[in-house]
């Protein structure tokens, strides 16, 4: 579209608005069909339009000063002058006008937070402050957007993806089999595990560290999504593996030591040794199945923030991987309805143990 220029009389290209927005002919009929006093729904009929759209455009755009009833409370021209301001683009960031709520972001990314987990704490934290609320997609747009403008480092370091920019997901690794030993397969697990109401069952795994010469183990319990992680300075052999295995659930009370899932890795070799000596059941998945473990295929994701690819996974100490497994245990999560799972076990324990003095009493 060409307009004559404000200044020079010449004539420059004007962006061309949508037809999904009103024009200046269809507010001005609006404003006419009004002084006739025909409902809404005739007027949205007249200019093939939806009746909300009508009903929005009179509500936003009026004129406040008078009355509904008055002739001048829509008036066409301020009415179009009002949308194209508030149509403007681009539009000052939520967040970088909100003080508060940019360094409430920040600090929690520096926590190592998700942008969807700061979304929610901030309606839980401000729930009669709508100028805190903020989508987690504003808050990766906000990255995403000074990503572009040169600080792509700094944004790396802020996603626990390490990405400055949208990226489709990759395909997972394909697992080959690789024991000998006879297996119990996952098909052959307790119901109770498959729908997560009694806590207890774990899923497990490793993150390999660098040339595959270090490994940390991984424990994820299914219902409070719970983390141990397994100190494994000596390599991951399968006697070391079921030797660090024991060390980890021996702590665990007999109420939380139902059940293991793990993948077809070799470094389960000794799982009937580690079986008979713990008094947990082993179960493997199938073949280039992920997906039957994904609690804790979710968990070694968020590890990987902690214990990056490439890196030397042996140099972290045992006291490492507690104070890893505490700041994990204590974030919210969107699927325990943005508990922790350190709550979530807290009230498991407890409900076990009032049942368990309930029992003995009768």
């Amino acid at each position: 579209m060409f307009v004559p220029h404000p200044l020079n009389g010449e004539r420059v290209r004007r962006p061309a608005v949508s037809g999904r927005y009103l024009s200046e002919d269809e507010r001005s009929r609006i404003a006419d069909l009004r002084r006739e006093k025909l409902s809404i729904r005739k007027i949205a009929a007249e200019l093939g339009r939806s009746p909300s759209t009508i009903s929005r455009e009179i509500r936003r755009n009026c004129n406040p000063d008078v009355s509904p009833r008055h002739p001048a409370y829509y008036r066409p021209f301020a009415a179009h002058k009002r949308a194209e301001t508030r149509r403007r683009r681009p539009k000052p960031r939520r967040i970088h006008g909100t003080p508060e709520l940019r360094d409430f972001i920040q600090k929690h990314l520096d926590k190592r937070w998700s942008p969807e987990q700061i979304a929610h704490v901030l309606r839980r934290q401000f729930p009669g402050r709508p100028d805190m609320h903020v989508s987690h997609e504003t808050i990766y747009r906000a990255l995403y957007a000074q990503a572009r403008d040169g600080v792509w480092r700094e944004i790396s370091r802020r996603l626990r993806t390490g990405r400055c920019m949208r990226k489709r997901r990759r395909q997972p690794d394909q697992r080959q089999p690789r024991f000998l030993h006879p297996m119990t397969m996952i098909s052959q697990r307790p119901a109770e595990a498959d729908d997560r109401t009694v806590p207890g069952h774990w899923e497990g795994d490793l993150i390999i560290g660098a040339k595959g010469r270090s490994a940390i183990g991984t424990l994820v319990e299914r219902s409070t999504r719970y983390t141990l992680l397994v100190h494994l300075p000596d390599g991951y052999m399968p006697g070391r593996m079921r030797d660090a295995l024991l060390d980890t659930v021996k702590a665990l009370p007999a109420s939380l030591k139902r059940s293991l899932t793990w993948d077809q890795g070799a470094e389960m070799a000794h799982h009937y040794a580690f079986s008979e000596a713990s008094g947990v059941p082993v179960y493997f998945c199938e073949p280039r199945s992920p997906w039957q473990r994904g609690s804790n295929e979710n968990t070694n994701g968020l590890l990987r923030q902690y214990f990056p690819k490439g890196t030397d996974l042996s140099r972290h100490t045992r006291e490492d991987l507690e104070a890893v497994a505490t700041e994990l245990n204590n974030r919210p999560r969107k699927a325990l309805d943005w508990e922790t799972p350190a709550e979530r076990l807290n009230e498991a324990l407890n409900t076990d143990h009032n049942h368990s003095r309930v029992a003995s009493i009768c």
